[in-house]
C-alpha cells in the first residue's frame, strides 16, 4: 500500500494513531503505522522523559508529537504563562465554582487536598512553545497542531529540523489558512471524532478539503474513522491516509483511567455529545450526568478556553479518584460504538488493513463485474 504519507515517512500502512500513551506510540509505529503523542497534558520536564522513553523503544520507526496552540483563546495578551495563569484565576467567577463543588457534593465526590498546578498545560500559545522546544530536540518525524493553524514561525522551526507539519481542520475555510503558513499534511476531520471537532461530517468534510487546497497538499482523512472499510472510504473521497484516536483508547496498552474503559466498551454512538464543558471549545465526549448537568437550566454556562478547563482540572482528578460511575466522562468520538472489546495496538493496525483490503477487494469485484 503506497500513498505519499507512506513514502514520505517511510511507514508500512498510512495509519496515524493519536494517543496521550507512549505506549500506544511505540506499539502502533513498530506495527507499520505511526504513532503521535498528544503532549498536552505533559510539563516539557515530563515531555522529555516520555520521549526518551519512545526514542529507546521504538526502534527506529519514525513517530510524532501533537501540541495544542490555538489560535485563538481567553488571555492571549496577559503576559507570560506565569502571569497568564495568575490573572486567568482570578477571572473565573465564583458562581461557576460552586456550581462545580455542589455538582461534586451531590455525587459524593470529596473534596482535594492538592494544588490544581497543571491546569494550563499545553492550552495557550506560551505553554505550548515549550513543548515544541523539546519535541524537536528529539528524532521526530512530525508535529502536528490543532485548534486553528500553527504559527508561521514554529512551522518554519520544524521545517527547519527537517521535520514535517500537519495541522488539523474542520471546514475547507480553516484548511486553507493551514495551508496559507506552510503545513505539510491537511487533516481533515469530521464531527464524528472525539476532542475538539466542528460541526461538518466527515463524508463531506474530506472533499470539500481536498477539492480547496488541490492535489499538491496531502490530506489524511479523520472523524469517527476506527475500521478498514472507513479507511477505504477516506481513501475514496480524496485522502491518503487515516488519523485516528478514539480506537487507541481500548487497546491493551492504553493508560485510559480504569474507571473510564467500562463506558467505552458499553457505549453506542449515540452516546457521545458535543459540548463546550471540557475545554470552553467544541468538544466530543462521553454523555453522562456530568454533560447533563452543564447543560441543564441552573447551569452557569461555560467559561472561555482555557478557563474552563482551569475550572474544572481538579474536579476530573477527583472523580476518577472517587470510582464515581455516573460523573466520569472522556473525550472520544462516535466510534465508540465500535469499540466493544480490548485488543493489543499492533492487533487493531492489521485489523484496520485487512479489512481495507476487503473493502477495496469487494469494490473491485462490483468494478470488474459484466
Amino acid at each position: 500500500m503506497r500513498t505519499r504519507v507512506t513514502e514520505m515517512f517511510g511507514i508500512e500502512y498510512p495509519i496515524f494513531a493519536f494517543s496521550h500513551c507512549r505506549d500506544v506510540v511505540v506499539a502502533v509505529s513498530r506495527a507499520g503505522g505511526m504513532g503521535v503523542l498528544g503532549a498536552l497534558y505533559f510539563t516539557p520536564e515530563e515531555l522529555e522523559l516520555e520521549l526518551k522513553w519512545i526514542d529507546e523503544h521504538i526502534g527506529g520507526k519514525p513517530y510524532g508529537v501533537d501540541v495544542v496552540m490555538p489560535a485563538k483563546y481567553e488571555g492571549a495578551d496577559l503576559g507570560d504563562a506565569e502571569e497568564l495563569l495568575g490573572k486567568l484565576q482570578a477571572m473565573i467567577p465564583q458562581q461557576h465554582k460552586d456550581f462545580l463543588e455542589n455538582l461534586l457534593a451531590e455525587h459524593g465526590v470529596e473534596p482535594s487536598t492538592e494544588s490544581a498546578d497543571r491546569v494550563l498545560l499545553g492550552w495557550t500559545d506560551q505553554t505550548a512553545r515549550p513543548q515544541v522546544e523539546v519535541a524537536l530536540k528529539h528524532p521526530i518525524a512530525l508535529l502536528a497542531n490543532a485548534l486553528g493553524p500553527p504559527p508561521a514561525d514554529v512551522v518554519e522551526l520544524a521545517h527547519q529540523h527537517g521535520v514535517k507539519v500537519a495541522g488539523l481542520a474542520s471546514s475547507a475555510h480553516h484548511a486553507l489558512k493551514q495551508e496559507a503558513v506552510g503545513v505539510d499534511i491537511i487533516v481533515a476531520q469530521g464531527t464524528e471524532a472525539g476532542g475538539h471537532t466542528g460541526e461538518v461530517s466527515t463524508m463531506v468534510l474530506i472533499p470539500d478539503v481536498v477539492d480547496a487546497v488541490g492535489e499538491d497538499t496531502i490530506v489524511l482523512a479523520a472523524g469517527g474513522i476506527g475500521r478498514g472499510r472507513q479507511v477505504a472510504a477516506g481513501m475514496a473521497l480524496g485522502a491518503e491516509g487515516a488519523w485516528t484516536g478514539s480506537i487507541w483508547l481500548t487497546v491493551e496498552e492504553a493508560d485510559t483511567p480504569e474507571n473510564a474503559v467500562p463506558k467505552l466498551l458499553a457505549a453506542t454512538s449515540r452516546d457521545t455529545v458535543r459540548s463546550r464543558a471540557w475545554t470552553g471549545k467544541p468538544a466530543r465526549f462521553l454523555k453522562t450526568a456530568w454533560t447533563d448537568a452543564w447543560e441543564a437550566e441552573n447551569s452557569p454556562g461555560y467559561l472561555p478556553m482555557p478557563m474552563q478547563f482551569m475550572l474544572i482540572s481538579d474536579a476530573l482528578k477527583r472523580i476518577g479518584r472517587s470510582g464515581d460511575g455516573e460523573l466520569v466522562t472522556f473525550p472520544v468520538g462516535q466510534i465508540v460504538g465500535s469499540m466493544n472489546q480490548v485488543k493489543p495496538a499492533a492487533q487493531v493496525v492489521y485489523d484496520l488493513m485487512e479489512e481495507y483490503i476487503e473493502a477495496i477487494e469487494r469494490l473491485n469485484k462490483i468494478t470488474n463485474e459484466d
